[in-house]
Order: C-alpha cells, then structure tokens, then sequence
C-alpha cells in the first residue's frame, strides 16, 4: 500500500510539472509568427480542405486550451488565441484538431473504439467516486460495492488509454500536413513538434494516474481481510 501512495504522489508531481511546461511552452510559441500569416482558422480550413472534408465546421469557443473536434456536431472547435492567433502554437493546434477530423472521416479505427465508450464512460464518471467512496467505508459489509465502482473506473481508466493513440496519430497527421504544406518549416515546425509533443505529454500522465488510482482500489479490495 506504502507504494501505492508513493507512485500516486509522483504522478501528482509530474502532472503538476507538465501542465506548467505546456502552458509555458503554449505561451512562448504563441508570440512567435507563423510565417504563412495565417490564423488558426484559415489553417484549420485549409487542412480541411485539402483532405477534401467539405461537411466540418470551424467554429470559436470560450475558454483557454478548450480547443476540440466535436464529431457528433462535425466541428472543428478553437480557442479564441489558436482561432484567431497567427502563431506557431495556433497552427500547431488547429492542425492537431484537424487531425482528428481527418480520423473520423477515414474511419480511424482507435477512435471509433474511443467514441463507442463515451456513452459508458460518461455515464460511469457520473456515480463511479461515490460507488467507490460508498465502497470503502463498507469493504467489509458489503465488497461488491466496491467491486462495481473498480469495474466502472476500469472502463474509465481503458478510455484514457485508448485515447493515447488517437492523440499521438492527430499529431502525427498534424505535422505531416504542416511540413508538407510549408506552413511551417525549419525551426517553426519543430516549435509546432515540441508544443504538439508537451500537450501528449499530458494525456500519458493522465492514463498512468488513472491506472494508479485503479490499483490504488484494487490494493484496497483485496487487502480487505488482512
């Protein structure tokens, strides 16, 4: 059990350092031009475009880093900074999130078994901390409670990690298109490498906490008789 706090404290320190570096990084790239001129937009339009996906919207959405595609809406939806920004950080993010449009019409198939457990995951992220609070306090009347809140948070543990390929490979798209394009080049496209490589960087930590904190329950439900 000692062990198991230890790894959750150090997931918590590398989340912590993560986030600091990507936000950090997103700033820094963000003053810097893209050479193109272009805004997050019109570079999010053009990817569009030139993978010849005409039904995919670019809308603006309030909020900082709230950039996401939306493929129940087919939308492409941006940040203010990366929608209107003409940065090395807006192209980097609005290709990334094109990327994943580019997924969804090619029927990507790491994100069509994502999408198929967002029902239960969205579900299950909305009872599954009280079921395994509940279940804690009553381990030793009634176990099957927490069983049943360990097999809800394992499904939202598998989602973060199904969610690792489909982040690495929009990236991967992303950069391609960008390179290809000339939209960025030289040290441009690895600024646009670096932000792209930090903002992964989270959603690993993400799935690796997600399995600690599983095991964290796990630890508990079979040392309940010791």
């Amino acid at each position: 059990m000692p062990g198991i706090y230890l790894f959750l404290i150090l997931i918590m320190a590398a989340s912590w350092f993560v986030s600091y570096r990507l936000k950090s990084k997103f700033k820094l790239y963000g003053e810097i031009p893209v050479s193109s001129g272009m805004s997050g937009r019109e570079i999010a339009e053009k990817m569009l475009r030139d993978n010849q996906i005409y039904d995919v919207q670019v809308t603006s959405v309030e909020g900082f880093m709230t950039d996401h595609y939306d493929p129940t809406k087919k939308t492409v939806n941006l940040s203010p900074e990366v929608y209107n920004g003409r940065s090395v950080a807006s192209a980097a993010v609005a290709a990334h999130e094109c990327g994943h449009a580019v997924q969804h019409a090619t029927a990507y198939s790491w994100l069509k078994m994502r999408s198929a457990l967002v029902p239960v995951v969205s579900f299950s992220s909305n009872i599954v901390q009280w079921i395994l609070l509940i279940g804690v306090f009553t381990i030793q009347a009634v176990p099957q409670i927490l069983l049943a809140g360990i097999v809800l948070f394992a499904f939202t543990t598998l989602f973060s990690f199904i969610t690792l390929p489909v982040e690495f490979d929009a990236s991967r798209r992303a950069l391609a298109w960008l390179n290809s394009t000339r939209l960025t080049y030289g040290e441009e496209h690895e600024k646009a490498k670096d932000a792209l490589q930090w903002a992964a960087g989270t959603y690993v930590i993400a799935a690796i906490g997600s399995l600690g904190t599983l095991l964290y329950y796990v630890s508990i439900f079979l040392g309940r008789r010791e």
